[in-house]
């Protein structure tokens, strides 16, 4: 009597069929990473600085500075015209609680670009503006602008600041608050400066 041999494709279902289960779920996973964005370094560009007519600041400024441009445009509708200018004290402020925190906005600035001016959009109401020094910093001067053109500059006297969080300045009542310059210089390889405004 002759045996029969299987076929070759019954034997393949049949192997198939008693594999272990894990050996079904199993397959080729190929991970594929993917470079980060890369760091480009633009040339560090220096300006003068440019004060308007009025500006109550008398003592000597940095001579040369890095300019960035503002992320956001606001539009002051009144004649702008400077207060008497106030000496900052820097106190150190409690964090605000995050409801109270009606705009903020942040800006790292580098040792390599020495002083920046920097300008941030506020255009919000409230009765407090709070800065946040990340890392250790030398500021220079702080303007803000207010929607009826008034403009309060605040002489920091080029101190240097470390981590911190302070009160920058009141306004009670509250006050609309369209423009926040800051002239700032990191002291460390970068600082980070962030502007609240709170009710």
């Amino acid at each position: 009597m002759k045996r029969r041999l299987p076929n070759p494709l019954c034997l393949a279902v049949l192997l198939t069929a008693l594999a272990p289960p894990a050996a079904h779920g199993q397959r080729r996973r190929v991970v594929v990473t993917r470079p980060g964005p890369a760091v480009v370094r633009r040339p560090v560009r220096h300006a003068r600085v440019v004060l308007r007519p009025g500006h109550p600041l008398r003592r000597a400024l940095p001579d040369r500075v890095v300019v960035r441009p503002a992320r956001k445009t606001v539009v002051v509708g009144a004649p702008a015209f400077f207060l008497p200018a106030v000496t900052w004290t820097a106190a150190a402020a409690p964090p605000p609680p995050p409801e109270r925190i009606v705009w903020e906005d942040a800006e790292v600035i580098t040792r390599d670009e020495g002083w920046v001016d920097t300008n941030f959009g506020v255009d919000g109401h409230g009765g407090a503006l709070y800065l946040r020094v990340g890392g250790s910093a030398r500021l220079s001067f702080a303007e803000v602008a207010f929607a009826d053109g008034s403009v309060q500059v605040l002489d920091m006297g080029d101190r240097t600041r470390g981590d911190g969080l302070y009160r920058l300045l009141d306004f009670a009542g509250g006050r609309h608050v369209k423009t926040v310059r800051l002239l700032a210089k990191s002291n460390r390889e970068e600082a980070k400066l962030s502007i609240y405004l709170g009710r």
